[in-house]
């Protein structure tokens, strides 16, 4: 079965050239459609959505530069190839044409080779970026399914490498080589104050991705990384990140989505320290670590690992503050130590915790 004919709509005042430029292309195997003025080119555009469209400029009823303006305006019509027809003497009008986004011009007269060499040309660079259109929808509308197992695909590609309880993964200054993933284990990020003290701003666990917002921004660590715990971590190669973020923008979106997350998380913390108590902070640290913890959705009891001098980091406080509120928080009965382990009886009641 043979495809349909393209089609090219001929809007010309003039008699001659009109007829005479429909019946080359016909010849040549275009399906054609004529207008006789602006105002019904526009109207015929509207109900036959040619392919591309040749226009003159100087005509009665609604010139050139209105016709392209008014089909601008419509969906169906805005990104039709528009071939302005001109005489030489209206060259100087072709800068207005094209900055009004005019694809082409013909100065008349003009002859067959010309007429078919514009035709084509355009036709074929509109196919070309309908082919990248498409492209890009296909990476930008990737189904969760697909993302996963493409950064599945990259994680199971990725070298492995097992790290000791407390080990730096990367310090501050450090230039990016890679992106972390955390196939077992759980790793922190922390800052120094001035005085050598540390302070957490971020804790990750099992099956998440760490380590891109400064490869994203091509800049140095801002932040050091430590494990929290003896840890497995996938070690992505930058290259092949962003070979994929490039290749495939719905990848780009996932992380740009994290990053957000991220950045909101760290909002809290900063308005934490400025406004809630220590009280209040060394909870929110407490409910940080068992929402990292816990196995499913709303479970409010659960028993999480976490050294003093970790918690003191993530709190923001000192070793010696983080003793008495947990020794308040025992008496209060929301908490109980066991061994090296913390049991919280209910994270509801610590995050309603009084100042």
């Amino acid at each position: 079965m043979s495809s349909l004919p393209i089609t090219v709509l001929i809007i010309e005042d003039n008699d001659d050239i009109r007829e005479g430029t429909r019946e080359i292309l016909e010849l040549t195997g275009y399906k054609v459609y004529t207008a006789c003025n602006g105002k019904a080119g526009v109207d015929e555009a509207l109900s036959k959505l040619p392919d591309i469209i040749l226009c003159d400029i100087m005509m009665p009823e609604l010139d050139g530069f209105g016709v392209l303006h008014m089909l601008g305006k419509h969906k169906e019509t805005a990104l039709i190839p528009f071939i302005f027809l001109t005489a030489k003497s209206e060259r100087a009008d072709m800068r207005r044409a094209m900055e009004m986004g005019a694809d082409d011009y013909l100065t008349k007269p003009f002859d067959e080779v010309e007429l078919l060499n514009a035709i084509e040309t355009r036709l074929k660079k509109r196919k070309q970026l309908g082919e990248i259109a498409d492209v890009s929808k296909k990476g930008l509308y990737l189904s969760d399914d697909k993302q996963d197992l493409l950064l599945d695909e990259l994680v199971r590609n990725a070298r492995v490498k097992t790290y000791r309880k407390k080990q730096l993964i990367y310090q501050e200054e450090d230039p990016p080589l890679y992106i972390y993933y955390i196939k077992r284990g759980k790793v922190r990020n922390f800052l120094y104050y001035l005085d050598g003290r540390e302070l957490s701003t971020e804790i990750h666990i099992q099956h998440a991705f760490f380590g891109y917002e400064s490869l994203l921004l091509q800049q140095q660590y801002n932040d050091n990384a430590e494990t929290l715990e003896e840890s497995e971590l996938a070690l992505i190669d930058k290259e092949n990140f962003l070979e994929l973020v490039y290749r495939k923008p719905a990848i780009a979106g996932k992380f740009i989505k994290l990053l957000s997350g991220n950045i909101r998380d760290k909002e809290e913390q900063l308005l934490g320290f400025a406004y809630h108590s220590v009280r209040k902070r060394v909870a929110n640290a407490l409910i940080t670590v068992a929402e990292k913890t816990i196995d499913a959705p709303g479970q409010d009891e659960c028993t999480i690992r976490i050294s003093r001098d970790d918690l003191a980091a993530l709190a923001g406080t000192a070793n010696e503050t983080i003793s008495r509120m947990l020794a308040d928080f025992k008496d209060e009965r929301l908490i109980v130590k066991e061994g090296n382990a913390i049991r919280i009886y209910s994270i509801h009641k610590l995050r309603h915790i009084k100042q």
